[in-house]
């Protein structure tokens, strides 16, 4: 019995992402496969689909702002595959471009070319793409335009694919084609470095067209096959700001589509902005003009009021975020992640900064700025405070105006509020230091040392008043 499975997936893949052009339409110093759409490089959704691929290898091939493209990569790169680079300087073309990556590619593999500036083609198109391509197989992908103007056309015999010509390169027959290849493909790593090295530039370009191969495979008796889809989103590429905008808006109304089918109450599914991922119990709803940084998770019944921007937070059930809050907190999993918990009442107008800790029930109200503190049930600052480096026990109650001094020119104290404490408007609580439990800190306070339980303690001058005073005129 042979070893050997007809399993597609058996066979490894290998996926080589284009990366190296100028994209001077964009009017950027910022290479184009940088800029970003949903929070992530043009170029990180490319290498995200590959991860979702099983992708043994991962080669870019960069050139313009190479060093600037390797190291956005590097900085999120994960152990899931081997990500690799090639420079392609000069550009002269698709062809030159993977033949630079010719010494890194292993025979064994499929491999798949993906461009870095198309970041919506979806996993489950490439899975099929790899199967059509069967380890045996030249497998383009290819899509039906109305208007084909620009893209190289699918030529056919019998319906057997047999070229790919170029847009300068058609004749008038060929350019009434309206199947158009993608700029992706799925082909045998060995056929593929074979096909590479007789690739030349005898056409109206003057480029090595990685298209050139597929007449290479017809020759060579290798079937050529298509996969056609319909979803021109998936093979849109971004050569200016325009079609970056038109692409932004089909991913935000595609994950808005999807969150309402799990259930999200969407006011209005054209004004939400979700750049990382958001994560829906049910029962949520969301007003208009939100944006979602990072990783965001909305408890069971959660309502999120609109133009609030939210990042690296989880918000427990029934919690409320009303409008115009600004929550951010820190990296993901990091102590700096901002956590707001069940019941809890926030905003409007409210900050919360990393490190932010709610218990349930706490409210923060209007002009209320938490940074690095823990508030414990039932805590509530309502109005224009600040609480940073503290611990705030249960049912404390924060006067408007007040606010913890934490930061001394050189470093950061913490202040702890123990529980049932009542502090008065406008006072200044100097870190390091304790308010006892169940204590009141009187209107107007500022204070330098502990306070002892249950007290009542006031710290500011005696009021006077001076008779007949008259102020100073010109």
């Amino acid at each position: 019995m042979s070893g050997k499975s007809n399993d597609p997936q058996a066979t490894p893949v290998d996926v080589v992402i284009m990366a190296a052009g100028k994209g001077t339409r964009m009017k950027s110093r910022l290479p184009k496969v940088l800029h970003r759409l949903a929070g992530r490089a043009l170029v990180q959704h490319v290498v995200d689909t590959a991860a979702a691929l099983s992708a043994r290898q991962v080669t870019v091939i960069t050139g313009h702002g190479a060093d600037e493209v390797e190291a956005a990569l590097n900085a999120n790169r994960s152990g899931e595959f081997e990500l690799g680079f090639v420079r392609q300087e000069p550009q002269l073309g698709t062809g030159h471009a993977v033949q630079q990556t010719v010494p890194v590619l292993r025979d064994d593999g499929i491999v798949v070319v993906l461009s870095g500036d198309v970041p919506l083609t979806q996993a489950d198109t490439l899975q099929q793409l790899i199967a059509a391509c069967d380890g045996s197989r030249l497998a383009l992908l290819t899509i039906d335009f109305a208007d084909p103007t620009g893209y190289g056309r699918i030529v056919r015999t019998d319906a057997a694919v047999q070229a790919i010509v170029e847009q300068k390169d058609a004749t008038t027959e060929q350019l009434g084609i309206t199947e158009v290849y993608s700029g992706i493909m799925a082909v045998p790593a060995a056929q593929l470095k074979r096909w590479l090295a007789r690739i030349d530039n005898h056409n109206a370009q003057g480029e090595y067209y990685l298209t050139q191969i597929v007449a290479f495979a017809v020759a060579d008796g290798v079937p050529v096959v298509a996969h056609k889809i319909t979803d021109a989103c998936q093979v849109a590429g971004v050569n200016n700001p325009v079609q970056l905008a038109e692409l932004e808006r089909a991913y935000q109304q595609r994950l808005a589509v999807q969150l309402m089918e799990q259930g999200v109450r969407l006011a209005d599914p054209a004004r939400l902005d979700v750049r990382g991922s958001l994560h829906c119990a049910q029962d949520v709803s969301i007003d208009v003009n939100c944006v979602f940084e990072g990783e965001v998770s909305l408890g069971e019944g959660v309502r999120v009021g609109a133009n609030c921007v939210i990042s690296n937070a989880s918000i427990a059930a029934g919690a409320v975020i009303h409008p115009f809050t600004h929550i951010e907190g820190g990296r993901p999993g990091s102590k700096d992640e901002v956590e707001v918990g069940a019941g809890a009442l926030i905003g409007p107008f409210a900050r919360l900064r990393p490190g932010a800790r709610l218990g349930a029930e706490v409210h923060i109200g209007n002009f209320v700025e938490v940074k690095n503190a823990t508030l414990a049930k039932g805590a509530k600052a309502n109005h224009l405070a600040y609480l940073g480096d503290a611990t705030v026990g249960e049912r404390v109650n924060f006067g408007a105006g007040s606010i913890t001094a934490n930061y001394d020119g050189a470093f950061k104290h913490r202040t702890i509020i123990e529980a049932d404490v009542h502090i008065g408007s406008n006072c200044v609580l100097i870190a390091p230091m304790t308010v006892g439990a169940g204590g009141t800190v009187g209107g107007g306070s500022t204070l330098t040392k502990d306070t002892p339980p249950l007290a009542l303690t006031v710290a500011r001058a005696r009021q006077i008043s001076i008779p007949k005073w008259k102020r100073p005129s010109k």
